[in-house]
């Protein structure tokens, strides 16, 4: 007699549609079709989304995986038997309420099929031979008769996943980009409005720059991060051609100057004319670039403040890596926040060159909050004199505050 091949769940389990739509697909495969198990449990776990299940339910059929004696899946003796306490062994302790509500969600995402005995147990029987003539368990068919869905489900994701990864590349690059040519837009003193057209000053650019940065969701779709990433390149556009109008204005015929220039540096014997200007310059490049300045007794350490100031990093150069390079980009963003050079000055003066730069960095991080920036400098400066103002605490709100708004997220 031929053994019948069970097909509805023992006990009060009910048998639902969906349930019977993966037996038919597994029963509708080729038999002579073989796939690697461990490749397909990789695509499953990559489209686990897609197909509704949850990573303590792919521990499950890890473990499920691991009691097929074969690395590829073939044939029709694909039932493994294992109690629930050896399943819960290999799915890494796991709790027996536990384990019977993930396998009940891999077979309702069609991923296993139940082929429960008569009372429940699972079982192999042998034949004459030795050979397992029939089994009670867990059947894998639907993971070899699904292969090339869920494969394809889990390219989807992977391209969903680049393109992800390259929109977000996008908007940091030109977050960077803009960021500096703003800085160097100020200080070279390029024009942004020519002929009644273009924003009024580099103020109403940066306004412009924060409101799309400030704009970024915390978990932002691509559909968003694409859009975000279009406004930001066409922002970089905008602003490079200001700076390359301005470039082209000042320098019409650069080619015949450096023709030139080539021409008379010619002299066969330049050294007795060239050597002090040489030493000009290496004289007013060291008046130029200041010494980094030693921090006081109980400041905090740069990687704290720029902890609780990320923002500052966005208007450097190459990088913040030392107190020499925060300095020079809080001189880049002061003026651009409208500090006046007084209300610098005077916050020079009484807190120091290097909490004054740190302020402006705070004042950077708020400035969606703050009316007005050089009023809010001498506001503390004024505090600070009087002795009512620490630097700490107001380090210290704003770490908590990323990290309250972190959570939130």
């Amino acid at each position: 007699m031929q053994p019948y091949q069970s097909r509805t769940p023992f006990g009060a389990r009910s048998l639902t549609l969906a349930h019977v739509a993966a037996q038919s697909k597994a029963e509708a495969r080729a038999p002579e079709k073989v796939v690697h198990k461990w490749e397909v449990f990789r695509s499953i776990c990559t489209a686990k989304a897609r197909l509704g299940v949850s990573e303590r339910a792919l521990a499950v059929l890890d473990a499920l995986l691991s009691f097929h004696p074969e690395t590829t899946l073939s044939g029709d003796k694909l039932v493994v038997w294992p109690s629930n306490r050896q399943l819960a062994l290999r799915a890494h302790g796991m709790a027996p309420a536990t384990l019977r509500r993930h396998i009940a969600g891999l077979v309702d995402a069609g991923l296993v099929v139940r082929r429960d005995s008569p009372n429940g147990k699972r079982y192999a029987r042998k034949g004459e031979g030795g050979e397992i003539d029939q089994a009670f368990g867990f059947d894998l068919t639907p993971l070899v008769a699904r292969a090339e869905e869920i494969e394809s489900l889990a390219e989807d994701v992977r391209a969903a996943d680049r393109a992800l990864r390259l929109a977000r590349e996008r908007i940091t690059i030109c977050r960077r980009d803009i960021a500096k040519m703003i800085a160097t837009g100020l200080e070279e003193g390029v024009v942004t409005r020519r002929e009644g057209r273009g924003p009024a000053d580099w103020s109403e650019v940066h306004t412009h720059f924060r409101s799309i940065v400030e704009g970024i969701p915390r978990n932002a779709g691509l559909t968003e991060l694409e859009g975000i990433a279009e406004d930001l390149s066409t922002l970089a556009d905008d602003v490079f051609m200001l700076l390359e109008t301005h470039e082209k204005d000042e320098n019409p015929s650069a080619d015949e100057s450096q023709i030139e220039r080539h021409i008379q540096n010619s002299n066969p014997h330049p050294s007795t004319e060239l050597e002090p200007r040489f030493q000009e310059v290496r004289a007013a490049r060291a008046e130029i670039e200041p010494r980094a300045p030693k921090l006081a007794d109980g400041a905090f350490p740069l990687g704290m403040v720029l902890q609780a100031c990320p923002d500052i990093v966005d208007y450097a150069r190459d990088g913040i890596s030392n107190w020499r390079d925060f300095l020079a980009t809080a001189a880049v963003v002061r003026p651009m926040l409208g500090i006046s050079p007084s209300a610098w000055e005077e916050a020079r003066e009484i807190l120091g060159e290097v909490q004054a730069s740190v302020v402006v960095a705070a004042i950077l991080q708020r400035h969606a909050m703050i009316a007005s920036a050089g009023g809010y400098l001498r506001s503390l400066t004024r505090k600070a004199e009087e002795g009512g103002f620490s630097l700490g605490p107001m380090l210290m709100a704003l770490i908590g505050s990323r990290k309250r708004e972190k959570a939130r997220a």
